[in-house]
């Protein structure tokens, strides 16, 4: 069997939009997963801004998942298209967090209604405890910031990166 060259950077083309999505779908999981952990574990109660800035994870790590799928089984055009709607979801992303540390730093007013939105208690029962371990944390209130940076500025940034690494992994090389 022959390799032409057409089919070596068809090869090579897959191989950068399969890596890429890979990339994506494994960092937006994770990043989700981080999230979730900060919420199950440390008991830390998302607020609206913080749910809503978790959908685009949700929609751009499967969407990323089957392109990487479809690229690995040579179907590059589907796997470009998923990639640039996962790209799109996260530049959705990048924006709700921008907005978030925007209103944590108070550059602009954020949602009347967010002060804590699973901070009702589950039980009358464990009503105390869960007063005890349950920590709210409004939309205009960092939980806590790393080099300066709240998560919801670390969410920004990481749905910036992640649209820009599905962007290059959409690309055309050069024929």
């Amino acid at each position: 069997m022959t390799v032409t060259a057409s089919s070596a950077a068809d090869l090579q083309q897959s191989g950068r939009v399969s890596a890429a999505a890979l990339v994506v779908a494994v960092v937006a999981a994770l990043t989700v997963g981080g999230a979730l952990i900060l919420e199950h574990v440390f008991g830390y109660v998302p607020c609206m801004l913080c749910l809503w800035g978790r959908w685009p994870y949700y929609v751009a790590a499967p969407l990323a998942a089957l392109a990487a799928l479809l690229a690995g089984r040579g179907n590059l055009g589907a796997a470009r298209l998923l990639l640039v709607l996962a790209a799109i979801a996260l530049l959705a992303g990048a924006a709700i967090g921008v907005y978030h540390a925007g209103v944590e730093w108070r550059f602009w007013p954020g949602p009347t209604s967010c002060a804590g939105a699973n901070a009702a208690p589950s039980s009358a029962g464990g009503l105390l405890e869960q007063m005890r371990t349950t920590r709210i944390v409004p939309c205009d209130q960092a939980a806590f910031r790393v080099f300066g940076v709240s998560l919801a500025g670390y969410s920004a940034l990481i749905s910036l990166g992640l649209a820009a690494v599905a962007f290059i992994g959409v690309r055309r090389g050069r024929s």
